[in-house]
């Protein structure tokens, strides 16, 4: 398998990147929602210390992902599909990566804000993006939370088109982004 995107596939790093985020995304989801539930005691802290550092190393594969695509480009649509669907599914890409880079920075701002020290994985500190203040504070958790409900619903958009090609259409968009996939042609993806 190719490294790099080719116009009928993902490459490698591409596929790494990708299926590392979404892990990572449904790591922090989980974390997210049960952590706020939590009795306040030093399990809590070290699991909001946990989800800090998750969200900068999402932050970072993001930007990684992001750099790597405008190096390696990405695949043409599969043949066949209608220019609606891939202007849609453009836009959709475009809003994941807002809300990728988006809400990892949103609760930067928050901790910044609310005056908390940020540590990744107790290695070092991060600087602050804002000096304290609660009003900040409260419209980037906000932004955070009402971010992850809209990062919730274009993952399930996403997966739920890359699944209809699949299923229904039979064609190579969910394939290609998984390892193992082979074209039958170059110019063949159906």
């Amino acid at each position: 398998m190719p490294l790099r995107n080719t116009a009928q596939r993902w490459g490698l790093i591409s596929q790494l990147l990708h299926w590392l985020i979404v892990g990572l995304i449904g790591w922090m989801a989980w974390l997210g929602l049960s952590m706020v539930d939590m009795p306040p005691t030093p399990a809590k802290i070290n699991t909001y210390a946990l989800h800090k550092s998750l969200g900068l190393t999402l932050l970072l594969l993001v930007v990684l992902r992001v750099l790597w695509r405008l190096v390696a480009g990405a695949p043409r649509p599969v043949a066949g599909t209608p220019g609606w669907q891939a202007g849609i599914a453009s836009v959709t890409h475009v809003a994941l990566y807002v809300l990728m880079l988006g809400i990892p920075l949103s609760g930067w701002l928050f901790n910044s804000a609310a005056g908390y020290p940020l540590q990744w994985f107790k290695q070092f500190n991060l600087p602050a993006l804002a000096d304290k203040s609660e009003s900040l504070a409260e419209l980037a958790r906000e932004l955070h939370e009402w971010g992850f409900w809209a990062l919730l619903v274009l993952v399930l958009a996403h997966a739920g088109a890359a699944l209809y090609h699949h299923l229904f259409l039979g064609d190579a968009t969910l394939r290609r982004m998984l390892p193992g996939y082979r074209p039958s042609s170059p110019e063949k993806t159906r």
